[in-house]
């Protein structure tokens, strides 16, 4: 965070032993486990410091198939793609505003799934190479392998290739963030998707049924009713547990006005 940098505290934890010498049998000042965010910006403050930096970063595939590059939750199945899809879908909106304003055009306006997805899929390509790039410049080595603790101080990389590795740090940092929760149904993992997939969809999803009114959640369903599509969301309580419920109710009823349908005190019990 912006106050454990300013008070110092990343230095603080690489000098606590400043006067003692990391052991030659160690690989590692710091193996940091998880690409995304933090695990990013506590590696390049401690290479700052001239600390010897690996980190790990392995995407376990969805039951799709799908994995992504380096840079964690946010840059890949998250704030990033969201936001830009979210943008696409304003981008129609605005077009059929523009005729009140004077614009006039003849041809009918239509949305291309994969046009979308391919420019986001192309950007988030491009922020996944400038964080391995930014790693190689501050001399952080980074390895694409699944990191399993096999004893102390000691970790076992495993690559796509199967190929395994063992390393030795004085410390660690576990950085993996969280992936989304199946619902433990029948035909969950078979017929569903998650926001792990729904930003790299090689098809338009069409009429789509969204499970849960987290932020997450209601997020997908805003833009994919922006870009058209019949949206029904299916709450099993209240909308943005956690959050201000005035102002959750305030946003459920602007997107009831925007064409979202909500099912409430439901639950699904098979797909």
């Amino acid at each position: 965070s912006v106050q454990a940098h300013e008070e110092g505290w990343a230095q603080k934890l690489m000098e606590r032993n400043a006067g003692t010498s990391v052991p030659h049998s160690y690989n590692y000042d710091l193996i940091v486990i998880g690409g995304g965010s933090g695990g990013l910006a506590a590696a390049k403050e401690a290479a700052k410091y001239e600390k010897k930096v690996l980190v790990l970063d392995f995407v376990v595939p969805t039951p799709l198939g799908n994995s992504w590059g380096l840079g964690g939750t946010c840059v890949n199945v998250g704030c990033i793609p969201k936001k830009l899809m979210h943008q696409a879908a304003l981008l129609g909106q605005a077009l059929q505003d523009s005729r009140k304003f004077g614009w006039q055009f003849t041809e009918e306006v239509k949305h291309n799934w994969m046009t979308m997805t391919e420019a986001v899929q192309n950007y988030i390509s491009s922020l996944n190479w400038g964080y391995r790039v930014a790693l190689r410049d501050k001399k952080v080595k980074y390895e694409n392998a699944y990191g399993e603790f096999i004893g102390p101080h000691t970790i076992k990389t495993t690559n796509k290739r199967g190929v395994e590795t063992i390393y030795t740090a004085e410390r660690f940092l576990i950085a993996t963030g969280e992936r989304p929760r199946y619902l433990g149904i029948p035909g969950d993992k078979e017929y569903c998707i998650s926001s792990d997939d729904l930003f790299s969809l090689p098809y338009c999803p069409g009429k789509t049924l969204v499970v849960g009114a987290s932020y997450v959640a209601l997020e997908c369903a805003g833009f994919l009713a922006g870009l058209g599509l019949h949206v029904t969301v299916m709450v099993r309580s209240i909308l943005l547990r956690g959050f201000d419920q005035d102002i959750a109710n305030r946003i459920g009823e602007y997107m009831e006005e925007h064409g979202v349908t909500f099912i409430r005190e439901f639950v699904p019990i098979e797909v």
